[in-house]
């Protein structure tokens, strides 16, 4: 065992790069909403990018330190990370790699500029894998750490690995826009919507509204109207598909969506924008884009070259600490 978990947090669930190839059973992808941000905390810990993490939501899990040392990472967001040793409590900035020892208690600081966080530990989260990978898909009950978020109580221990060289810092981290706007793609439906849906979906802000998790969240704006009416085949989605209920208010489906609905999808988040779309918290506003397709291939070519800027951009800590590190 590697930490004992004191106090869970909101919602703290282990997620890795998602379960792909399983669409046609009817198993989603599952996986990091921030997909980027848990690549970059493992880089952090000297993992590999798609190693098990802790997804956090504020507030963040409270972890007691149970193995003789322990590294880890906080990555997604500017909150830091707070480690109490016998009396004396260090805030450690994220983005960075901090070294712990046996009886350390761990807290992830709330946070308020993303809906989740990643936590990496040397080694990655040991859980099995199910049907290749060791995300939690809390509906499904399968996945992480028996199928559901963290409980207090819970043990968590990382994969055996050596022990690594310095602390590891990133830095330039990639910053968090509070208003993003999101590109997408036409939807196989979107014939069903007027012209004038098409140019409401981009003319105005929409907001986040509670109804949100991990399957998608509920936006709140203008009405998108169709021009035919009827019900549809069900058929496949995706994370980033946007669906259009008989309400007119679109609902923005995410790593935990369900792989077919009957709603029409009048438009697809391209993929260079989906972890954007992952950090949305309720009450953030969104903006909408329209892009083609040969778009949507170069935005993610772009999108990847950035993120391998940034991990050249992943240094040795050098300056003096009160923990050693």
């Amino acid at each position: 065992m590697t930490f004992e978990v004191l106090d869970p947090g909101l919602q703290t669930t282990v997620q890795d790069l998602g379960r792909r190839g399983h669409l046609a059973l009817g198993v989603p992808l599952s996986g990091a909403l921030d997909a980027t941000s848990l690549r970059l905390a493992n880089l952090l810990v000297d993992n590999g990018e798609g190693a098990a993490a802790l997804e956090c939501r504020s507030p963040g899990p409270v972890l007691r330190v149970s193995a003789p040392s322990a590294r880890i990472a906080l990555a997604g967001t500017a909150a830091p990370l707070i480690v109490e040793r016998g009396g004396d409590v260090v805030e450690w900035p994220s983005w960075r790699s901090v070294d712990l020892v046996e009886g350390d208690i761990v807290r992830v600081a709330p946070f308020a500029d993303t809906a989740v966080a990643y936590l990496a530990i040397a080694g990655g989260v040991a859980v099995p894998e199910v049907l290749g990978s060791r995300s939690t898909f809390l509906r499904g009950g399968f996945g992480g750490l028996r199928g559901r978020a963290l409980k207090a109580g819970d043990a968590l221990s990382a994969r055996d690995r050596e022990r690594a060289g310095p602390c590891l810092t990133l830095i330039q981290p990639p910053l968090i826009d509070e208003f993003p706007t999101l590109r997408m793609v036409k939807g196989p439906q979107a014939p069903m919507f007027g012209e004038s849906a098409l140019i409401e979906l981009v003319r105005e802000s929409y907001t986040v509204t509670r109804d949100l998790d991990r399957m998608g969240a509920r936006l709140s704006g203008p009405e998108l109207v169709r021009k035919e009416s009827g019900e549809m085949l069900s058929d496949g989605t995706v994370p980033g598909a946007l669906q259009v209920p008989p309400s007119g208010q679109p609902i923005l489906l995410l790593a935990d969506c369900q792989t077919t609905g009957g709603y029409p999808k009048i438009a697809t988040v391209i993929s260079a924008d989906v972890p954007a779309a992952g950090r949305l918290m309720a009450g953030s506003r969104v903006r909408f884009a329209w892009v083609e397709v040969e778009e949507a291939v170069d935005a993610l070519g772009e999108a990847e070259r950035l993120f391998h800027r940034r991990v050249g951009m992943i240094a040795t800590v050098r300056e003096g600490t009160r923990f050693s590190c």
